[in-house]
C-alpha cells in the first residue's frame, strides 16, 4: 500500500509498504498504534511506546478548533487510508498524499522548558 512515511527531522516521503503487521512494526520501530486525528479517513500509525522508549520527537498534532498543540508523535510514523468498514489499512489517494505531505513538510522544533515542552515552527527539513 502507498503510505506517507514521516521520519524525525526529514521531509515526508511516499513509499510502498507491505500490508502486514511485521512491515508496519518495522516501519515505526515497534508495536503499532493507530490514531485518527484528522477529519478524513486517514490513520496515523506510530510506535505505541515511542515516547516511553525515548524515540526522538517528530511532529506535533494541533487542535483544529484553536490551533494549540495537544500531542507530539515520537519516532517514525506513517499515514494511510483507514476505511470505516474494514480491519485493514489501504493506500492514500494522490490528493491525500499531497495534502499530508504539505502538512508535515517542515518539522517543528521542540524545546524542553522545565517539565513542559515548547513547540516552535521549524526550519527546512533534511532530505
Amino acid at each position: 500500500m502507498k503510505v506517507l512515511l514521516v521520519e524525525p527531522g526529514k521531509a515526508p516521503s511516499a513509499v510502498e509498504l507491505e500490508d502486514t503487521l511485521e512491515a508496519m512494526q518495522q516501519a515505526v520501530g515497534g508495536l503499532i498504534q493507530a490514531v485518527y486525528p484528522f477529519e478524513d479517513l486517514v490513520a496515523l500509525v506510530c510506535c505505541e511506546e515511542g515516547k516511553l522508549l525515548g524515540f526522538p520527537l517528530n511532529r506535533a498534532l494541533f487542535s483544529p478548533e484553536n490551533g494549540s498543540c495537544y500531542d507530539v508523535i515520537a519516532g517514525t510514523f506513517f499515514l494511510c487510508g483507514a476505511p470505516p468498514d474494514s480491519e485493514h489499512f489501504e493506500s492514500l489517494s494522490e490528493e491525500q498524499l499531497e495534502r499530508y505531505r504539505a502538512r508535515f513538510q517542515t518539522p517543528e522544533l521542540f524545546l524542553r522548558v522545565g517539565k513542559g515542552l515548547c513547540v516552535l515552527p521549524g526550519g527546512t527539513p533534511d532530505d
